[in-house]
């Protein structure tokens, strides 16, 4: 079961693994719009297309129901909390409160009661729960305090669940991809709309400090973030598929140019060079 197979990771995803033979259900947030129909167009019939906005208690609930009764007394292999946002990349002094509550509730509540909601399903089968998190996730980026922040509580959550649901042999995965093209990044009408709300909420002082230049500087930064970005999924995909397959998946997986070597200089060098580098 996937959360987000409107586009990105979670459509590719859904696709290969529908191509290898898996039944696989692909929550989408639109089941009638254009990731979906792509889904049913091209994948097998196995494949089962749920409506699935993960902050909707009642649809993650209808969910859990319908994959319950396909799956039945077999248990559920794996469930893959892939939905995610980004919000409008700022400094962290400038992001309304309301960026960072919109993606707590995407990225991390509602990725927490999918986990809790399908959990009985991976018990039956010893399977496997793999989040979704992000490098910004595992180390402090500029500019990504929402965000990271969020990703960041996700992947303590693995840590946590991954010790505490060994004893029924259920196995809990984190996936912290470096930059890739999946979609995440919204569209210009969403950007306008975050952008004005940011404006619109700025203190004067605040404003004067950081400079009209520098606020207007953060659009462009916006729109050539899709150019510092992979088109290539194959490397994350590879991992979710390790994750989900392996004997012994690994615990953390890292996917990507540039995800790993910032993790290790975080981790084991002092706090005043990796601010540096």
């Amino acid at each position: 079961t996937f959360s987000g197979s409107d586009t990105g990771i979670g459509h590719a995803l859904a696709k290969h693994l529908d191509s290898l033979g898996f039944v696989v259900f692909a929550g989408v947030l639109d089941k009638d719009g254009p990731g979906a129909a792509e889904l049913q167009r091209s994948c097998s019939q196995r494949l089962c297309v749920l409506q699935l906005d993960i902050t909707n208690t009642s649809q993650v609930r209808e969910a859990y129901l319908t994959v319950s009764q396909k799956v039945q007394n077999a248990g559920l292999w794996g469930v893959v909390n892939n939905a995610g946002i980004l919000g409008f990349p700022a400094d962290g002094e400038l992001l309304p409160m309301s960026t960072y509550r919109h993606c707590m509730e995407v990225n991390f509540f509602g990725a927490v009661e999918v986990s809790k909601t399908f959990l009985p399903l991976l018990r039956k089968s010893q399977g496997r729960l793999v989040n979704m998190s992000s490098m910004a996730g595992g180390i402090p980026l500029p500019r990504y305090a929402a965000y990271g922040a969020s990703k960041a509580a996700l992947s303590m959550f693995s840590g946590v669940m991954r010790q505490e649901l060994s004893k029924w042999g259920i196995k809990v995965m984190a996936i912290h991809p470096s930059g890739f093209r999946t979609g995440i990044e919204g569209t210009a009408e969403q950007w306008d709309r975050q952008e004005k709300e940011l404006m619109e909420n700025l203190p004067a002082d605040t404003r004067q400090a950081y400079g009209e230049e520098y606020l207007l500087g953060l659009r462009d930064y916006l729109l050539h973030l899709p150019s510092h970005c992979a088109p290539d999924l194959s490397p994350v995909l590879g991992s979710v598929l390790h994750a989900l397959l392996a004997r012994r998946p690994q615990g953390l997986y890292t996917p990507g140019k540039g995800a790993y070597a910032p993790l290790c200089i975080f981790c084991c060098f002092p706090l005043w060079f990796y601010d540096f580098f």
